[in-house]
């Protein structure tokens, strides 16, 4: 178990990004902004994979103009698992203790950034955001997408059985030091199930906080996210792996 930090924990907000050519400055720009307002003592960790489209000259752009962050770049796409590990790791390299990953379409609000830099000087390890708490929820998501999330992660949490009622939600801060020497697997989403699945087994403590997810702005259906048989199948097997640790319920 690792070493709860005297010294208040810091915080670097990591976002992978791949073809987000229309919505890459936006982000980055408010990404500063925020951390620049609230906290400074923060960084942006942006991790450009293998993009095709215009994303790369775009950060780099903003990177010769002075907005402080730092960039990573793939020639070649490597999955979202891997853009996970490698900012996890730039940022752990330039001493920060935890990384919030957080989805370039700011879908994920910038302005909470300040409660889980609160909520990781406890006795905690993960800090994920949670619409099924109360006072979460969604906001202009597809009813369809809404019900499959609700009814999966009942699933997933009595699987996972770490106190967790969101298990699938991507926007999370977790320490550096358990997640850095990871070799994730799996290229998409179902990342995040096999990070949580890692965590469970290296006996992580857990915490949520109430958090609305809104829509995509520029995608009618809310979402790049697609659901597949394959989907269901990727993200069930962790749940089902995870189900088999035990002794390791420690929700904060």
């Amino acid at each position: 178990m690792p070493a709860v930090n005297q010294e208040p924990s810091t915080l670097a907000v990591i976002i992978p990004m791949y073809n987000e050519e229309r919505g890459a400055e936006r982000c980055v720009r408010a990404m500063c902004e925020v951390l620049k307002r609230k906290l400074p003592s923060s960084r942006l960790f942006v991790v450009n994979d293998g993009s095709r489209d215009n994303t790369k000259m775009i950060l780099q752009s903003l990177a010769n103009e002075g907005l402080p962050f730092s960039l990573v770049s793939y020639d070649q796409n490597q999955g979202y698992g891997a853009a996970l590990i490698t900012g996890a790791r730039s940022a752990a390299e330039m001493g920060f203790d935890f990384g919030l990953f957080m989805d370039s379409d700011l879908t994920n609000d910038p302005e909470l950034i300040p409660q889980f830099h609160k909520a990781i000087q406890g006795n905690v390890d993960v800090v994920k955001a949670s619409r099924y708490i109360p006072t979460g929820g969604m906001s202009g998501v597809p009813m369809y997408r809404q019900m499959i999330s609700r009814y999966g992660n009942v699933i997933a949490s009595t699987l996972f059985n770490i106190g967790v009622r969101d298990c699938t939600n991507g926007f999370r801060a977790v320490r550096l030091s358990m997640l850095k020497d990871l070799s994730l697997k799996e290229r998409g989403f179902a990342s995040i199930m096999e990070e949580l699945y890692h965590l469970k087994k290296l006996g992580a403590r857990f915490k949520e906080l109430p958090y609305t997810l809104t829509s995509r702005l520029d995608d009618q259906d809310g979402s790049k996210f697609r659901y597949t048989w394959r989907t269901f199948y990727n993200y069930f097997k962790y749940c089902v792996k995870a189900a088999l640790v035990t002794g390791n319920k420690q929700e904060i």
